[in-house]
């Protein structure tokens, strides 16, 4: 994987977003549905599941909001059927784009998400045109001031648990994991006592494309867009840019 430096930017303002965006619970709400649905209502037994709640409490989603979705996943209540789709393409400047949705209506979805991408100057591709640029990985950021180690140990502590790698940057470590060790990584690191400032399975990019100010600030719109659409629940993409540009957000 290449640029993991750039991986934080893009992660450190994806996170700002999902703090204001007042759609929030109800993304959560259908991701921990669709988990429930395809893996059972037990999250000791359903590590899908187990991620979607805690995502879900992380940013502090009401435990009967849980409950709700879990239960309308195994029939217990009255629900909408969602189904998983991805759509791929290029906004400004060739920046690749990839767009996951959660919805119960595939044509509404897809008009909403052309329409995103030819307002803001991008262009919605076929499936595949842009996934082979992410890896899907494990992801995982520890905040330096609340570790009591060293890097050594953490990175000894993270390699011992199942981890690929680890990178360090000013004020955390990030740490990246194959997806089917990813629940055990995050077990393994948190009865050490290791918290974490972010802990998901993300699609990274292996390569990104750099852009100046006003081409970026344009690929910031079209995402900024698609994630407002009732139906996405994550957008990633590789642009890549100045830190003065990624400070100015």
């Amino acid at each position: 994987m290449a640029g993991h430096s750039k991986w934080k930017n893009i992660q450190r303002r994806k996170n700002a977003q999902d703090a204001k965006r007042g759609k929030i619970f109800m993304k959560l709400a259908k991701e921990i549905y669709v988990a429930a649905k395809q893996g059972g209502g037990d999250p000791e037994m359903n590590p899908a599941l187990r991620l979607a709640v805690d995502k879900a409490k992380a940013n502090n989603m009401p435990n009967d909001n849980i409950d709700r979705a879990i239960k309308k996943a195994t029939g217990d209540l009255d629900g909408a059927n969602y189904e998983e789709l991805t759509y791929e393409g290029y906004g400004p400047g060739g920046v690749a784009v990839m767009v996951e949705v959660l919805t119960d209506n595939k044509n509404r979805t897809a008009s909403d998400v052309r329409h995103a991408f030819n307002k803001k100057g991008g262009n919605l591709g076929e499936n595949g045109c842009v996934a082979f640029m992410f890896n899907r990985k494990g992801y995982f950021v520890v905040e330096k001031e609340k570790v009591k180690v060293d890097e050594d140990t953490i990175m000894l502590e993270a390699i011992e648990a199942g981890a690929e790698e680890m990178e360090t940057n000013d004020n955390t470590y990030e740490i990246y994991t194959d997806p089917e060790s990813f629940d055990d990584v995050k077990q393994q690191l948190e009865e050490k006592g290791i918290t974490f400032e972010t802990s998901e399975i993300s699609m990274i990019p292996q390569t990104h494309t750099k852009l100046g100010s006003d081409e970026a600030e344009q690929t910031i719109q079209l995402v900024d867009m698609l994630e407002d659409l009732e139906d996405v629940q994550e957008v990633y993409h590789n642009l890549d840019a100045e830190d003065e540009f990624w400070d100015s957000l």
